[in-house]
């Protein structure tokens, strides 16, 4: 047995008899033992990975303490708010309370014996069902604690962490010190070195497969009503029973967190397989159904106590927007962690705010700004009676109406659209595109319609639409389960057997996380990467026969372009490299073909679209000088608080020092532009990378459903920042790139459309 760097070996010899054999004896040290050969990865990585996203041990349990006494105060208050106030004295609705002087506390609360004397059979058991899982949630925080505790100690001891750097590191330093300690802890005795791509796969075995089920419509999400038509249905309860269902419940096909059950990789059993799994799904609906009138009673609870106050002070907070579930799972790529999408996403907040606000139904303005008058109106008299005699407020209902129309009044102004606003619809919409990278093609051009809007709204849905989803979904989950779920039964059993891959070191998982771009990769993204002179790559590349493997919306290559860009370390299969390759050489090939824009034409403001601007700024290859520091940008974004949120590494090559000229502009001048990408491309190079990939490849796209036989050939060039090889470290002349990316990004915007970022 081969040793790992610190670990000693000693040798048994046996008897005379015996001497020509040995026994090889494996000894670690006591100080290492602890985290040598963890038996689940899967929970101890995830784990690590949240305990750097939630700030550290104490931050993680005192949220979870604070939430076990939410509950509690949730249930014993909303007891005590039912049967333990006397409201007919409260409202002076009790003839035999003749007390003329002001109502005190004590008059309106009953007693501690009286109130528990008026609590019905209905109510105890309510009170006791929620006792039930609340001591059951105390446990699981118990646990949590010894768990948590474990992983501080690791941090500590393991990867020389503590708590208070967390905030000061991104995940991507984190991983790299993960990554050293499996060469030293052997965590993992089946391999000797992890990837990133390992990694990955263990945090997100279960995400990537309802990524797969979201991108290939195997899970029932989308739904026919009468006048409204085609919606999408998806909360947090639904996710929590399928995730349930297929993954993680006694009756999943998952063994455990890292193994298939071998009956589900028999295609002789799918059809006994699928008739368990239909019954096992019909049971849990059932529950559902039974268990409803719970739940939708502590949903009811839970959201008039989280947001009546924030309605109360911002009635128009329910007209805002946010990604709905569907919209996360369909955005998200494979292998992406939850603060990278999150990352992408809030990018993405402001330019889809601004595209769906510009739609607007006239009538709905109308009556908007009739309702806002009578109420508007109505409302100064009572203001001005106040103000006048104080008194007024004591008027009965007097400050309940003042309420209610300062509401409506708010409510009304979120629906009359804005006069002096220019909307440019495709600009934004491709502005969204460069953030969330997938949307469907038949879009394209089509962003000014109802159509594509509705779309959009699906994916970024109000605040009040999600909390009405949220609310009735204790009553809608069960049938969506028995009707819905239950008899694509069948189709999930065979995409768990197709698309299920063992990987050494890591166990099973989904085949799409493994970025293969053969056997799911679409021929169409690649249509003007292939050549007659690059026949390997050309064998790599999907042949577009099979349709069922491949993943849609060009999903497999955008991931892993994502992955390379936010893993430069990260060394990927020969095929992805020279898939990669070829979309460097993509950028110099547009030069060539489009020699007329120069790098004079970078200095100026005006007659370039501002995307090609920031994208040319921002992709120098490496900072001028030789000095490892200047590798750590000097000017970076912050997606919440600390850099903990950030995507990728905070000193990759992908940076752009403060002090290159790039464009004949200085990144000082720059950082005043008004562009909303000219920020993004100094803060957030990753994301400027990943927008300009995004950009090329939907016009590969486009250019091959208009016309299949235009395959352009290409020349070897450079893409940035995606690597030929981890240890490149050819200098690129910045003037050349930039002048190399305004050519390609021009010719991509054909010429006369312009991508107007304000």
């Amino acid at each position: 047995m081969k040793n790992s760097a610190g670990k000693r070996h000693q040798f048994l010899e046996g008897d005379e008899d015996n001497s020509n054999e040995s026994v090889l004896i494996h000894i670690v040290p006591e100080n290492k033992s602890r985290w040598n050969h963890i038996e689940d990865l899967d929970a101890f990585f995830s784990r690590v990975y949240y305990y750097h996203q939630q700030h550290g041990f104490l931050c993680m349990m005192l949220q979870e303490s604070f939430e076990l006494l939410q509950f509690a105060f949730i249930v014993g208050f909303s007891s005590f708010l039912l049967k333990c106030v006397n409201y007919k004295v409260l409202f002076r609705d009790d003839p035999n309370f003749t007390n003329t002087s002001k109502i005190t506390l004590s008059d309106v609360m009953d007693g501690p014996a009286e109130c528990v004397a008026s609590f019905t059979v209905t109510m105890w058991t309510c009170i006791l069902v929620s006792l039930f899982c609340w001591i059951l949630r105390l446990v699981s925080v118990i646990y949590h604690f010894f768990q948590y505790s474990e992983i501080r100690s690791f941090y500590q001891s393991a990867l020389q962490i503590d708590d208070k750097d967390l905030d000061n590191l991104t995940w991507h330093e984190v991983q790299q010190r993960l990554r050293k300690a499996q060469q030293e802890f052997q965590m993992c005795i089946h391999k000797v070195e992890l990837t990133e791509l390992d990694i990955y796969h263990r945090i997100l075995r279960f995400k990537n497969y309802l990524v797969a089920m979201v991108n290939k419509n195997v899970l029932p999400l989308k739904f026919k009503i009468p006048i409204c038509g085609e919606t999408v249905f998806l909360t947090r309860g639904l996710k929590y029973n399928m995730e349930f269902l297929l993954f993680w419940g006694p009756w999943a096909p998952f063994d455990n967190s890292w193994h298939l059950r071998d009956d589900y990789k028999n295609a002789n059993r799918r059809r006994e397989l699928a008739k368990d799994l239909s019954k096992v799904i019909g049971y849990i609906g059932v529950l559902n159904l039974l268990l409803a009138p719970l739940v939708l009673l502590w949903q009811l609870l839970y959201a008039f106590f989280s947001y009546a106050e924030i309605v109360k002070r911002e009635p128009g907070s329910l007209g805002t927007r946010r990604w709905s579930i569907y919209g996360r799972l369909y955005l998200r790529h494979f292998n992406e962690l939850d603060h990278e999408l999150q990352a992408r996403l809030s990018r993405a907040y402001r330019p889809a705010t601004r595209y769906l606000s510009g739609f607007s139904s006239n009538m709905v303005a109308i009556f908007a700004r009739n309702f806002a008058f009578l109420a508007g109106a109505i409302l100064a008299v009572l203001v001005l009676l106040t103000v006048y005699d104080e008194d007024v407020i004591t008027v009965e209902h007097v400050l309940t109406l003042i309420t209610i129309l300062g509401a409506v009044v708010a409510g009304c102004r979120v629906l009359i659209p804005e006069e002096n606003v220019v909307w440019c619809p495709e600009s934004l919409m491709e502005t969204v595109l460069t953030q969330v990278h997938y949307l469907p093609a038949e879009w394209k051009d089509k962003a000014h319609t109802n159509e594509v809007r509705a779309g959009v709204a699906k994916l970024f849905q109000y605040k009040a639409v999600y909390l009405l989803e949220e609310l009735i979904s204790p009553v809608v989950t069960p049938f969506i389960l028995y009707f819905g779920l239950r008899p694509r039964a069948q189709e999930i059993v065979d995409f768990l057997r197709q698309f299920t891959v063992d990987v050494v070191g890591v166990g099973d998982v989904c085949s799409f996380a493994q970025l293969d771009l053969h056997k799911h990769g679409q021929a169409q993204w690649h249509a003007s990467l292939t050549s007659d002179e690059r026949c390997s790559f050309h064998e790599s590349l999907p042949t577009g026969e099979n349709h069922l493997e491949e993943a849609e919306g060009g999903k497999i290559e955008l991931s892993l372009i994502h992955f390379a860009l936010t893993n430069p370390e990260w060394r990927p299969p020969e095929a992805a490299e020279e898939f990669l390759t070829a979309l460097r050489s993509l950028i110099q090939n547009e030069l060539i073909v489009n020699p007329l824009v120069q790098q004079s034409v970078l200095s100026q403001s005006r007659g370039i679209p501002s995307l090609i601007q920031s994208l040319a700024r921002s992709c120098s290859l490496v900072p001028p000088s030789g000095d490892t520091q200047s590798l750590r940008p000097k000017n970076y974004s912050v997606i919440g608080r600390g850099i903990a949120k950030r995507e990728g590494p905070l000193g990759s090559r992908v940076g752009t020092d403060n002090s290159s000229y790039i464009g004949g502009m200085s990144a000082n001048e720059l950082s005043h532009s008004d562009s909303t990408l000219d920020g993004l491309a100094l803060s957030e190079p990753v994301a400027a990378n990943m927008a300009l990939s995004t950009l090329l490849l939907r016009d590969i796209q486009s250019q091959h459903r208009r016309n299949p036989q235009n395959i352009r050939n290409v020349v070897p060039g450079v893409m940035p920042e995606i690597r030929e090889s981890p240890h490149e470290d050819n200098l690129a002349d910045p003037d050349e790139v930039a002048a190399v990316l305004s050519a390609a990004v021009k010719n991509l915007s054909t010429g006369s459309r312009t991508v107007n970022l304000k």
